[in-house]
């Protein structure tokens, strides 16, 4: 009888090269977002670049709705379907912090001249230990520079989640969630929606069936709860200003 010890050994070497690329790519995403990380607002060039050359052969409209900001909505990816028939269209990229969505205002931005932006970042920032005063300055800094160019633009802040793997640091995710809902209450143009209900349930603990395996990003259903919530929001905006 021969023996399956061979056979077994290569069954689980060939899965954890499998494996390997995947858990690579999240060590290397948790990494770049550390405190003590080098840190460069143009890390995420080539997935600009890629933007740049994707609206070349196949433009997004102009006057539409624009989703920008980090991974969790960079793998939103049936998000355009979800608004339908709201034009939306997404241009977040990589582990971004707001320091980078500001720096790529004006060519990822401006240059599409949405009426309407959905934006989703400082979650990295929390990350990598930036202070909700900085997290929320920097997104005061970029609505200032959308609204100095297409003034009558509205934008609507989508909160930061309370993800189990931020736990924590919660009080840094409400603090900045505070601190820019009270911003956004001041200016008619802006909006804040808060998506944590989403992913709570009713005894207020999190559903973690709804997240992956770093307890921070998502499987398809949480989008579903994210659209039940922010779409109505949406669609009010998008009413007032088409």
């Amino acid at each position: 009888m021969k023996s399956t010890q061979p056979r077994l050994f290569g069954f689980f070497a060939l899965s954890l090269l499998m494996l390997a690329p995947a858990a690579v790519a999240q060590t290397k995403a948790e990494k770049a977002n550390k405190k003590d990380a080098p840190f460069s607002v143009t890390r995420y060039q080539p997935s600009i670049d890629a933007f740049l050359a994707a609206d070349k052969t196949n433009p997004p409209p102009k006057n539409a709705i624009l989703f920008i900001g980090s991974s969790i909505f960079r793998q939103w990816t049936t998000v355009a379907e979800q608004m339908a028939p709201l034009p939306v269209f997404n241009r977040a990229f990589g582990g971004s912090r707001t320091p980078e969505l500001l720096h790529y205002a004006d060519t990822i931005v401006v240059p599409y001249a949405p009426k309407v932006i959905v934006y989703y970042c400082g979650s990295n920032d929390i990350n990598a230990e930036a202070t909700p005063a900085e997290i929320a300055g920097n997104v005061r800094k970029f609505v200032e520079r959308v609204h100095a160019a297409l003034p009558k633009t509205r934008i609507i802040y989508v909160s930061i989640i309370r993800a189990p793997q931020k736990e924590t640091a919660w009080d840094q995710v409400d603090a900045v969630n505070r601190l820019i809902r009270d911003y956004c209450a001041k200016d008619p143009r802006l909006s804040f929606v808060d998506v944590n209900p989403a992913v709570f349930g009713p005894d207020g603990k999190a559903r973690l069936e709804l997240y992956r395996e770093d307890k921070l990003h998502y499987h398809p259903p949480a989008y579903v709860g994210f659209t039940a919530i922010i779409k109505p929001a949406l669609t009010k905006v998008w009413d007032a200003v088409k």
